[in-house]
């Protein structure tokens, strides 16, 4: 049978969802994570749906795209079917031409499971190694230290303050209540939970939320981050030891995040939460 692509609608947002957890394994790469689909959910059912490529054989989802801005598309592949060469060849096909509307003309990013086929068809079509991020990862089977800091779970009475800390933390977000709610809507977010933290003087200093993908299978952060009138504190560290305690809880296996080699900071803070580094990876790029 032929690779089929195409969108879902909105209620198959679930079947898409579901692949994405099964797809999540300790031995696999870092990759596309129901999470990543979650936290695109503050903009609405309508718009995940709209965002959302799917690939399929004879039914069967083989892989999975994800517009997650402009000029950027996530993509992860079955784990039977990274080095399929039809898959691969289709894929490469749908994002490099943009008559086909998985990605505009011009300047673009296209992120991959390390060791898929379509990274390097990507490289014969003239694609370049990108921006490299560093992935960190540390192992849920053992107990987490005290955060040191007041932890709450956010439910819809504190969405704003969630809102507001992220905003402060991530420089021109517009993030509001309203899109947590939005969010918190969503099928990936049953298996969730956004943590705010507080310090001493009863102020929101820090926000995460974490996906988890089901029991024994990897979670993720996304986003995690510190009100900028309060960093340099140790507060980075302590939502980063909240969000690995929620993931166990949750019966996550390992925590996973990932963020630009370039934010030594970041990189800092997740080490000294005891996450630990692998090796940086590259999303591949096409020069407008």
């Amino acid at each position: 049978m032929a690779i089929e692509s195409g969108t879902p609608e909105v209620d198959g947002l679930g079947e898409v969802v579901g692949v994405l957890r099964e797809w999540q394994d300790e031995g696999a790469p870092m990759q596309l994570h129901p999470g990543d689909v979650g936290w695109f959910w503050r903009s609405g059912a309508e718009a995940t749906a709209a965002a959302v490529r799917t690939w399929r054989r004879d039914g069967r989802i083989l892989a999975v795209g994800l517009l997650d801005g402009p000029g950027l598309v996530r993509l992860t592949v079955a784990p039977d079917a990274r080095r399929e060469e039809e898959l691969a060849r289709r894929v490469v096909e749908d994002v490099t031409d943009p008559e086909r509307g998985v990605l505009p003309g011009g300047e673009a990013d296209v992120e991959a499971p390390a060791g898929a086929l379509v990274q390097d068809l990507l490289a014969e079509h003239g694609w370049t190694a990108g921006e490299s991020w560093t992935p960190l990862h540390r192992d849920l089977t053992e107990r987490v230290d005290d955060p040191g800091l007041r932890i709450e779970v956010v439910g819809p009475e504190r969405a704003d303050v969630f809102a507001a800390v992220h905003r402060s933390a991530f420089d021109g977000s517009r993030f509001t209540g309203g899109h947590w709610h939005a969010m918190a809507a969503g099928l990936p977010f049953s298996e969730a939970r956004s943590l705010v933290a507080y310090d001493d003087g009863g102020d929101a200093v820090a926000s995460v939320t974490v996906w988890s993908a089901g029991p024994g299978r990897p979670g993720v952060l996304e986003p995690m981050g510190v009100h900028r009138d309060h960093r340099c504190q140790g507060h980075g560290r302590a939502i980063t030891l909240a969000a690995a305690a929620a993931l166990r809880d949750l019966g996550a296996s390992s925590a996973f995040v990932g963020t630009p080699t370039s934010n030594t900071a970041a990189v800092a803070a997740y080490e000294s939460a005891g996450f630990r580094p692998r090796p940086e990876t590259r999303d591949l790029h096409r020069d407008a």
